[in-house]
């Protein structure tokens, strides 16, 4: 079964982790059989299942339900889900309260989005036995606030207090770091400045591991496909041999070229 050891294993011995999106039973089994290390019930679901423009209308009780499901179908993989809009950002002991339903439903991680000001959270809920994953760089749930789905860590001010983020929440206790629509060489020095794994999405090739949204990278998600994702489903008989094709480019490094990195 795949642990925080187990990542904490495989970045010390430079092994790629493999993650991808997962809403269900069915695929969870399917997923984990074909050498996926972590599931992430992503609040992507509002855009991919529910047919939202954005993550902002998922709620808690959608959150809870999506992750018993998947952990019904999971065995051995890491189960990681997002704390939606809306049910971390006010306190800590909100933070608190959303996370524990999240892990009593079958998760063993949370991930939350935010820089410095999520720190004390990030604590928080470490102290209390909920591991978490810190999410920078691009956050869609503040997609408004950025003015739309943008690179983030351009210039070097933003680059500079990125990492610092990244460390500060290393050092609250984060156990996984995870980066979306970043420079790669940027996500290549927090990678390297952190003892614990980090995950990108459209970050480049340097990071400990890579995640997509499942229906990005099968091709039935209707919606723009971003830059960073790729169709895996191409030249592939089966969702099956789409998803091993997917875990083998990240596991041999071949996943993202430099058409899906910034």
């Amino acid at each position: 079964m795949v642990t925080l050891s187990t990542l904490q294993k495989m970045k010390e011995q430079q092994q790629k982790i493999a993650m991808l999106t997962c809403y269900e039973a069915s695929l969870a089994t399917l997923l984990e059989n074909e050498g996926v290390d972590i599931l992430l019930i992503g609040d992507s679901l509002g855009m991919t299942v529910q047919g939202y423009s954005s993550t902002l209308p998922v709620t808690l009780a959608d959150m809870c339900y999506h992750t018993t499901c998947v952990a019904r179908g999971s065995h051995n993989a890491l189960i990681l889900a997002d704390l939606p809009f809306g049910s971390y950002q006010q306190s800590k002991e909100q933070a608190f309260s959303a996370a524990s339903q999240v892990m009593a439903s079958g998760a063993h991680m949370v991930k939350l989005e935010g820089g410095h000001y999520m720190v004390e959270t990030t604590q928080f809920l470490q102290q209390r036995g909920i591991p978490v994953c810190a999410h920078l760089g691009l956050t869609p749930q503040s997609v408004n606030a950025f003015g739309g789905y943008k690179i983030q860590g351009k210039n070097e001010a933003a680059a500079k207090q990125l990492l610092a983020d990244a460390k500060a929440h290393e050092e609250a206790g984060a156990a996984l770091v995870l980066m979306e629509c970043v420079p790669s060489s940027l996500a290549k020095e927090v990678t390297e400045a952190l003892t614990c794994p980090t995950i990108g999405i459209g970050a480049g090739i340097y990071c400990d591991g890579q995640v997509l949204v499942l229906h990005d990278m099968l091709g039935i998600y209707a919606g723009k496909s971003p830059k960073f994702s790729k169709n895996f489903m191409l030249g592939q008989s089966s969702i099956g041999q789409a998803i091993k094709a997917y875990v083998m480019a990240v596991k041999n490094n071949e996943f993202p070229s430099l058409e899906h990195s910034y």
